[in-house]
């Protein structure tokens, strides 16, 4: 399926770069200040359609369709790299394009990304915006607020852990709402507060639905464990690279770089995908009674992923930076699609700021 027509103002384009071709959205004039956006997983680039078409006069939005999402070439993810496969890519789009530094945004798993790049390249960014950002400790497998480990090999992160039923309607897809595991059920429910509906909808879930499924992509192999819940992460694909085995170091390097970047963190007072108690993290998923044998609180407590991130920031800015936290109220985990006024007040000014 070809992608939907962009939105006015908005051009796309297939950029050949040295690594893979890439997908991406272009709003704003040709020299204008440029502004790289990153969607998250289960999404695409033109999720950003609005956000970028409206940025202030004299900024260039560039989205791209990451691999393995979108009409970009698709190529594995090797998850024992962590976020490197996705950061070199996005060094990649910028060499093509002729841009030696850009503001970049990072949404959910793009955020993790941005970690990997301001540990490694801070020198190509002028300012790091993270939205709902996944935690610098990754998505499932510690507890606390420093990222310890619940178990030696994480066992709860990794590609094991996603729902097989999800999985199987995206590589079908699946357009329904006759199931709550349907993939436009799972977007209505979860990115955004209740109540709200997107006016994008059909086209968002063209766009999601183009992930590309099986063990080397979305959600990637897994290995067996003998820690609750017997998985552990494996070695391909989104979820792995996400996990804290490959990516629990992250901070560490972030805090060492010799570059610290100002940073603005926006995130939705009601997501309830990265949060403190989210519905996609086995410990609170297992606390609740959907996953049998939880071993406690003690042992598997929810991540608390909000809490990490803050912690991480505070680490990363006593080393030198600053950061910014901004709640959206009334908004999940999709604050620029739900409350695109608020977003914008505070991300027009920290761009205009750092410029």
């Amino acid at each position: 399926m070809n992608a939907p027509a962009p939105l006015e103002g908005i051009t796309t384009q297939m950029v050949e770069t040295s690594r893979l071709k890439m997908h991406t959205y272009f709003s704003g004039p040709a020299d204008g200040i440029p502004v790289i956006f990153l969607h998250g997983n289960f999404s695409s680039a033109l999720f950003w359609q609005t956000t970028m078409r409206d940025l202030p006069a004299g900024f260039r939005g560039i989205a791209p369709d990451l691999r393995g999402y979108g009409w970009t070439e698709f190529q594995p993810v090797d998850a024992r790299r962590g976020y490197r496969d996705w950061m070199e890519d996005l060094l990649a789009l910028m060499d093509a394009l002729q841009l030696p530094r850009a503001h970049l945004v990072g949404w959910s798993l793009g955020g993790g990304i941005l970690y990997r790049l301001m540990a490694d390249h801070p020198e190509r960014a002028l300012s790091i915006t993270l939205v709902c950002p996944v935690s610098p400790f990754g998505f499932g497998g510690t507890k606390d607020e420093t990222g310890t480990p619940c178990f030696p090999d994480f066992a709860g992160s990794g590609g094991g852990v996603v729902n097989p039923e999800f999985i199987r309607r995206i590589a079908e897809g699946d357009r329904t709402a006759e199931d709550p595991n349907s993939p436009r059920n799972v977007m209505a429910g979860f990115y955004y507060k209740p109540g709200f509906k997107a006016e994008m909808e059909e086209d968002f879930l063209t766009g999601a639905l183009r992930e590309v499924t099986g063990p080397q992509n979305y959600p990637g192999d897994a290995s067996p464990s003998v820690n609750w819940p017997m998985t552990a992460p494996g070695v391909w694909g989104v979820i792995n690279a996400g996990a804290p085995k490959y990516v629990l170091g992250d901070l560490a390097d972030m805090e060492k770089a010799p570059l610290k970047l100002p940073v603005l963190w926006l995130r939705g007072d009601a997501d309830m995908i990265v949060s403190d108690n989210s519905m996609f993290d086995l410990g609170a998923l297992g606390k609740l009674g959907y996953v049998p044998g939880w071993p406690g609180d003690e042992i598997y407590p929810p991540q608390p992923m909000v809490t990490q991130t803050r912690y991480g920031l505070n680490r990363y800015a006593a080393a030198g930076s600053k950061y910014e936290e901004v709640v959206i109220a009334d908004a999940a985990h999709s604050p620029h699609i739900e409350k695109p006024e608020v977003v914008n007040a505070a991300f027009h000014t920290f761009l205009k700021n750092h410029s």
